[in-house]
């Protein structure tokens, strides 16, 4: 292979691909091989400064994936897989994440396209890939038929059923996140009143329990870090918030079971990592709706992938199109 053809077009199916996962705060790319492996990678701030336009950021992101490639000698890659923060036009890749200002319709597929040509790029969803990477190498392998969600600092998810990913009209199906939980409950960032991310997501656990006088005297912004280990020392208001978002989160897995009859919900994202202080509330309120014969099998589990999951979920737009890969 000549200096020329790398990082470029591979006809070999054991080639690796170029995996990269954008983010508000952080992209990561990296090289994945065929069997799901993340071979190596690397990270970068999205942005470093209010000043950073569009460009910028297209450089930035352009210049970790030139690193990731000559850290392997720059092979061949199978094609380019990109999981990043939404909303965007699916599957033509123009991107407009509400939490990266800078990039409004920005033509994310099409400069990766300008980039690696000769390959197929393929953009989808960030919390979408996530939920992939769990349905083909994580808690999710095997199963044909389930819902996974990411509870950050907001709430995606994905759907799986049929053992296909099922992207629907504008490539945002299965986003649990803005099922109404409560149509008497605060409004959410897309809009509307009392989704499910409006009450689960992590900023509003911290933002809802300093209303209620949580740390009320505390100047700086706490976090919800903080507030996981308030409550486990017992701080009423602490447990109270979490006990608010396993509801939420229970509703509208309930109703998502009741629409969909995913037999396995998969639970990642950084709030989830604080465990049985949401997992147990969450459970428990999902049992009091989901009352139906077939609702009542579904089980929770936590996501075993690590942070690597969201690459590993792009990389699977890729070398396992069959299933989750649509639009071609």
């Amino acid at each position: 292979m000549t200096d020329e053809a790398a990082g470029r077009l591979a006809t070999r199916s054991d080639a690796p691909v170029l995996a990269v996962d954008i983010g508000g705060t952080k992209l990561a790319a990296g090289l994945v091989a065929a069997d799901g492996q993340v071979l190596v990678s690397d990270r970068a701030l999205t942005t470093l400064g209010p000043d950073d336009d569009g460009d910028a950021i297209w450089e930035r992101l352009h210049a970790l994936c030139e690193r990731v490639l000559d850290a392997v000698g720059r092979p061949a890659i199978q094609g380019v897989g990109v999981g990043c923060s939404g909303p965007m036009r699916w599957p033509e890749g123009a991107v407009s994440p509400v939490n990266l200002p800078a990039w409004r319709d920005f033509p994310l597929r099409q400069r990766l396209i300008e980039a690696y040509p000769g390959v197929p790029v393929r953009v989808h969803n960030d919390a979408v890939a996530v939920v992939v990477a769990e349905n083909w190498r994580g808690a999710g392998e095997g199963v044909s038929n389930m819902l996974g969600m990411v509870v950050s600092t907001g709430v995606g998810g994905g759907l799986i059923l049929g053992g296909r990913l099922i992207d629907g009209a504008s490539g945002n199906a299965g986003h649990v996140g803005h099922m109404v939980a409560d149509p008497n409950g605060p409004p959410c960032g897309c809009g509307g009143i009392g989704c499910v991310e409006a009450i689960a997501r992590g900023p509003e656990l911290a933002a809802w329990a300093r209303a209620q006088g949580w740390r009320s005297e505390v100047t700086e912004a706490a976090t919800t870090k903080e507030l996981a280990e308030d409550a486990r020392a017992g701080d009423k208001i602490a447990l109270q918030a979490f006990e608010r978002a396993g509801w939420a989160l229970g509703v509208g897995i309930a109703s998502s079971i009741a629409l969909c009859d995913v037999g396995l919900i998969v639970v990642g994202g950084g709030v989830s990592q604080v465990g049985d202080l949401l997992f147990e509330p969450l459970e428990r309120h999902l049992r009091t709706y989901a009352r139906m014969g077939f609702t009542q099998n579904a089980r929770v589990v936590r996501a075993t992938l690590d942070q690597n999951a969201g690459l590993v979920g792009a990389s699977a737009f890729i070398l396992a199109g069959d299933r989750y890969w649509s639009a071609d």
